[in-house]
């Protein structure tokens, strides 16, 4: 097996051939070489990969990763170079979602493996420390040890100014997605709107598609001040649909949009349910 590979230009090449040509820039998350091959197929620009996508492919949820059960950054090289990079035939690009505060590893050499297998883009959402409710005491605890936004820049910075890699930043907050822009000036950044609603392991937190449009795209606003070259790109919340995203391409001043569930978990459960409760529902003649 010889996966092609993309390089930093050819990817950001690619990526402003879509914005030039008016279509829309679309990022999804795969935890399975199946999931990823399907989604290339389908023309996604850029496959995600991150332990939130891994372990939500074997039934739980994406925030399962948040708890101290495995190494999130190995679980995500291992996959993607054993699981997402053989599946692929180098179309799309893939985005390696790392914990930059992991503090059993010089995030440097995270980087280097990753360009190693072929792997030219990075993010910070793997996971991230905006996850956490800014006035919850985990998150002063976590901040106090040493867990900060500020690691996830640095990572973001360095993979872009230093190791010539595309560099897609995250945020669930105002105030992490301005810290975000204004000081690392990622190729992409993605306002996170909240957990995607629907199916079995989803969150619903009460945000309409219409809210989800009007803060993403107060969100953009801002971001574009501060960092004007920056690909803006849209995800969560109540986006659970294609017509979901539409309406987000339609009310927002983005790019495109990123899905995880929608184009993954949700569409995994409805076609195996579909067809397991059919194969279930036959009888032998009598």
């Amino acid at each position: 097996m010889i996966t092609k590979r993309i390089t930093t230009q050819q990817i950001l090449a690619n990526l402003k051939a879509k914005i030039d040509a008016r279509i829309p820039i679309m990022i999804s998350s795969a935890g399975s070489g199946l999931v990823a091959k399907l989604q290339e197929a389908a023309g996604t620009d850029c496959i995600n990969t991150f332990s939130g996508a891994r372990l939500r492919s074997n039934g739980m949820g994406t925030m399962s990763m948040m708890w101290p059960i495995l190494d999130s950054n190995q679980q995500t090289l291992d996959y993607t170079r054993e699981d997402i990079m053989p599946a692929l035939d180098g179309k799309a690009f893939v985005c390696a979602c790392l914990n930059a505060n992991d503090p059993l590893k010089d995030m440097r050499m995270v980087l280097q493996q990753c360009k190693d297998m072929g792997v030219n883009s990075v993010s910070n959402i793997g996971p991230s420390i905006s996850y956490i409710d800014h006035d919850s005491e985990i998150f002063k605890v976590m901040t106090s040890a040493g867990i900060t936004l500020q690691n996830e820049i640095d990572m973001l910075t360095l993979a872009k100014e230093e190791m010539d890699m595309v560099s897609v930043g995250l945020a669930f907050t105002e105030e992490d997605s301005y810290a975000i822009c204004e000081q690392a000036k990622p190729h992409i950044f993605c306002y996170h709107a909240g957990t995607t609603k629907g199916g079995i392991k989803g969150y619903d937190n009460g945000m309409t598609i219409e809210q989800t449009a009007e803060q993403t795209e107060k969100v953009y606003q801002k971001c574009r001040e501060l960092s004007p070259d920056t690909i803006l790109v849209a995800h969560g919340a109540a986006m659970e649909t294609p017509s979901d995203a539409q309406y987000m391409l339609n009310h927002t001043s983005g790019h495109g949009f990123w899905t995880g569930s929608s184009t993954e978990r949700l569409p995994i459960e409805r076609a195996v349910s579909a067809a397991a409760n059919e194969f279930r529902g036959l009888s032998f003649d009598k």
